[in-house]
């Protein structure tokens, strides 16, 4: 029989609150009941779930829960609070005779008065608790949460007064605490700035585990009491593989949740670093998971060495879209005449004198070509069911729905779609799943001048890096999510 729980959200990424819920859900295999026009941009949210240990599961699993609490009680006056709290009497009049407890009330928005909230809390008398009150160590802690719009300071005259606003709430929720979210603290274990191997364009730890959550790298959940919960991995895990590399952001989450991580980049400069062991390596034997990153290899996606698909469970990547490194592929920004190209080929016969190594020319990868071609790599190396999870930059005012079908292909489906907001740009954390079963021949990636152009439709990400050098990026209400790094 399905029960109401009320979900306290960190207040940031609203976008990726649902995409996690859903994922992590059906990761172990059981369905979170949603609201039917959920608003993700407030803070609290109800629904339903079958059995209290999802809640457990949830909370040490998704990166955007604070806390989960099974519900009672909602109104736009505490009126209304206490009569539907007064018809769940049969949720909490067990815990009446001999369990000690706490009341918390807080305010989202707000801070309220300590006398307020021993107004609040006397009002609840009717539950007659004849536990002990424990404030550090309560057997039950029962929580009401005010929530306040959100108000923007004041550009001119007096600032305004601390608690002016108090008790104009938009809403108030009441439950008892079932668990506290775990799973955030994962965010500064990963922080960027204490890793052992970062760069300029190192994705902040956040992101990359809600990316890493959207792959759905398996844990096994082992439990003998519902409030202990251990983890251990899966077995056999999960084969990811990351195509952009670079200093490894997506590996470190994916591989501490289980996965086996191959990754690969143009330029191996990136993985590697300047000092032995490769830099990637470095930073995964930080965290303890360097025995799962299989491999590092430098090549072009475009000219890829896979021989056979169906290798991965999830391919997740933070393609480069140039505004701090911009994406490349292999050859010339301009074809070499027949002349020059027998020169070559006359030189390339016999050794160089400096004994070094052929550096194959590279040029600019445009950002619309690079993500349909990921789709087609994605069909062809995910096996059926996998996922490919990556980030793609949008100019706010051009983006339309349809911008991303024009990167689809047949047997690829489009299961999330997250947007970071910037101001003038954005980035969608785009999720897609492989829902054939058809095997198909490994794709080619022809040239600009080699496709032929069907100028149906032009995506907001065309010219993406243009666009942003063109002076949008300088906007009053833009910022650099790089910038939040201390490089």
């Amino acid at each position: 029989m399905r029960a109401h729980y009320l979900i306290a959200f960190a207040q940031s990424h609203s976008d990726f609150r649902l995409p996690e819920l859903q994922s992590v859900s059906e990761l172990h295999g059981f369905e979170v009941f949603l609201p039917q026009d959920p608003d993700t941009s407030r803070p609290f949210m109800i629904v339903e779930l079958e059995e209290e240990e999802h809640a457990f599961i949830l909370a040490r699993r998704c990166i955007l829960i604070k806390s989960i609490y099974e519900f009672y009680a909602r109104g736009v006056t505490y009126q209304e609070v206490h009569e539907m709290n007064r018809s769940k009497k049969h949720l909490w009049e067990k815990y009446i005779p001999d369990t000690s407890f706490k009341f918390n009330v807080t305010g989202f928005n707000h801070t309220i008065p300590q006398k307020r909230q021993r107004d609040v809390i006397e009002s609840f008398a009717y539950m007659d608790f004849r536990g002990k009150i424990d404030m550090k160590t309560p057997e039950i802690t029962m929580a009401c949460f005010e929530e306040y719009e959100s108000r923007p300071a004041p550009a001119n005259g007096p600032p305004r007064q601390r608690c002016e606003n108090d008790g104009k709430f938009r809403e108030v929720f009441f439950g008892r605490l079932i668990v506290e979210g775990t799973a955030r603290q994962l965010v500064g274990v990963f922080d960027v700035k204490k890793r052992a191997y970062f760069g300029n364009t190192s994705m902040e730890a956040e992101i990359s585990l809600l990316m890493a959550n959207q792959t759905l790298v398996r844990f096994v959940l082992k439990t003998s009491n519902a409030r202990k919960l251990t983890w251990i991995q899966a077995s056999p895990g999960k084969w990811i593989y990351d195509p952009f590399m670079g200093t490894g952001s997506m590996a470190y989450p994916t591989a501490h949740f289980g996965a086996i991580v191959f990754g690969s980049d143009i330029d191996g400069r990136q993985m590697r670093g300047k000092s032995k062991p490769p830099g990637v390596i470095r930073a995964a034997t930080q965290y303890g998971v360097a025995s799962r990153i299989i491999d590092l290899c430098t090549f072009d996606v475009t000219h890829n060495p896979w021989r056979c698909g169906e290798l991965f469970d999830a391919i997740v990547t933070d393609p480069p879209y140039g505004v701090r490194a911009g994406a490349k592929r292999l050859g010339r920004k301009k074809e070499l005449s027949e002349v020059k190209k027998a020169l070559y080929f006359q030189h390339s016969q016999s050794p160089r004198p400096d004994d070094q190594p052929y550096i194959p020319p590279t040029k600019p990868y445009e950002l619309s070509n690079l993500a349909a071609d990921l789709v087609l790599l994605a069909r062809y190396l995910l096996r059926p069911g996998g996922r490919l999870v990556f980030f793609l930059p949008t100019v706010t005012d051009e983006y339309q729905e349809v911008d991303i079908h024009t990167m689809m292909c047949n047997g690829m489906e489009v299961i999330a779609n997250s947007l970071q907001d910037f101001g003038s740009w954005g980035r969608r954390l785009i999720t897609i799943r492989k829902t054939t079963t058809d095997k198909f021949p490994a794709p080619t990636f022809p040239t600009v001048a080699e496709a032929v152009e069907e100028e149906v439709h032009i995506p907001a990400h065309r010219d993406f890096r243009e666009k942003y050098f063109q002076g949008f990026a300088k906007g009053q209400n833009d910022r650099d999510p790089l910038d939040t790094l201390s490089t």
